[in-house]
């Protein structure tokens, strides 16, 4: 274990400090400042002993314009205040992350780094032998199984990008672009996921990560959620003006209501139906970890969007309403055609009919989260044991299951 005392013990052989650093150590707090730059300053003279290489490098330091990089940074001339924080368009400094201004997103990313895990944790011994088994899955399981690795393969793959090209940049409060950097980490695990379970069951793996090329109940949720990415992501695409902040409030609509709150929930219904059964245990354990990070991205973008209405009203008006419903209603109308598609006859305990139900269900709930109204009135939930799931409360110990413990920070060898 390390120990900072270790640090302050003169090494065997050497000298007493001098007097000189004797005298630095009893300088007051204020005159440490002057001391410290001067220092700083002497370090810079080239050394008689120092390379060519060395003192081409101290000579081009002090050519260095510190302004110039400071300028870069909107805001550093002041301390940040917290009124002065916006959720997009924020001329405070972006690199001040305190104070906060929203604590429910700086615990959204507390919560993100306590629910950590990662796919090898995961024992997928009895799903390859099931996997393998001639009579272990029916055609309709298997068919599911895979259609849903397709998906997701991807699916995560087209969020991180959309997060980590477009969303960070334009999100303009800094405790929520910690959160964003937290989830861009748990999508590239959930791909990683995805990843682990196509190679431990031995699939194809071209035909798993081309379906979304090839599969058109696939394909047109790829498609549906890109069209909102191409402006965004464009270098030259910014915020400022209340056509650029509608089309960045429709990129987080389509990501965070839609993909992530919409066309996640059939496969993931479907998987874990299996994992109830005791079919496809590790695949369907690994599922419950995602669904759980994505739950947890899905409030935080809930939380974004509304927080962006408050602060712009003029945004929401009577278009962007409904062209928000639509976009909810095409996603639902989407999904239910994947559902369709994957369960073409009865299984697991469900069918096609009964998924359309839950995802109306749901659709409901997108719409009333952002401040709209129902557009499916009366439509229950079929499902009820998956609110159960995503309830963390309710659930037993969420990693009671995992293969291996962590090493803390603490106990790590630098040996």
């Amino acid at each position: 274990m390390l120990s900072w005392d270790e640090f302050d013990k003169p090494e065997e052989g050497t000298a007493a400090k001098p007097a000189a650093a004797q005298a630095t150590a009893e300088l007051s707090i204020e005159k440490l400042d002057s001391v410290g730059d001067a220092a700083a300053h002497e370090a810079r003279a080239v050394a008689a002993d120092d390379s060519d290489a060395v003192a081409r490098a101290k000579a081009a330091l002090n050519e260095l314009d510190v302004q110039e990089g400071l300028e870069d940074l909107e805001g550093a001339a002041a301390r940040v205040r917290v009124d002065e924080k916006r959720m997009i368009n924020c001329r405070a400094d972006l690199n001040q992350l305190v104070p906060f201004k929203y604590d429910w997103a700086w615990q959204k990313y507390l919560d993100g780094c306590a629910n950590h895990w990662m796919p090898q944790e995961v024992n997928m011994n009895a799903d390859i032998a099931l996997w393998k088994s001639k009579d272990g899955l029916t055609e309709d399981e298997r068919r599911i199984v895979k259609r849903n690795l397709g998906f997701f393969s991807t699916a995560d793959s087209l969020v991180a990008n959309n997060l980590v090209l477009a969303v960070y940049r334009l999100i303009t409060n800094p405790e929520c672009r910690q959160y964003i950097l937290r989830q861009a980490f748990e999508e590239a695990i959930h791909t990683h996921a995805y990843q682990y379970c196509i190679e431990s069951l031995g699939m194809d793996e071209g035909e798993i990560f081309n379906m979304y090329h090839e599969i058109p109940s696939v394909a047109k949720k790829a498609s549906w959620g890109l069209k909102y990415t191409r402006s965004i992501s464009d270098p030259n695409f910014n915020t400022g003006t209340v056509e650029t902040d509608k089309e960045f409030l429709r990129n987080l609509i389509a990501y965070y209501c839609v993909l992530e709150g919409i066309f996640f929930y059939c496969g993931f219904t479907q998987i874990l139906s299996m994992g109830r059964r005791n079919k496809m245990t590790g695949t369907a354990e690994q599922f419950q970890y995602i669904l759980r990070d994505e739950s947890m991205h899905l409030n935080f973008g809930i939380d974004v969007i509304n927080q962006i209405k408050i602060e712009n009203p003029h945004l929401w008006d009577a278009a962007m309403k409904d062209e928000a419903t639509q976009m909810i209603l095409q996603g639902t109308q989407l999904e239910i055609e994947y559902a369709r598609d994957t369960m073409p006859r009865g299984v697991l305990g469900m069918n096609a009919a009964m998924m359309e139900d839950y995802l109306k269900f749901i659709a409901n709930r997108r719409l009333t989260q952002i401040g709209l109204k129902e557009e499916y009135p009366g439509t229950t939930n079929p499902f009820p044991w998956m609110s159960e799931i995503m309830d963390l409360k309710k659930e037993k110990n969420f990693f009671e299951t995992r293969v291996i413990e962590y090493q803390t920070g603490g106990a790590l060898s630098w040996d």
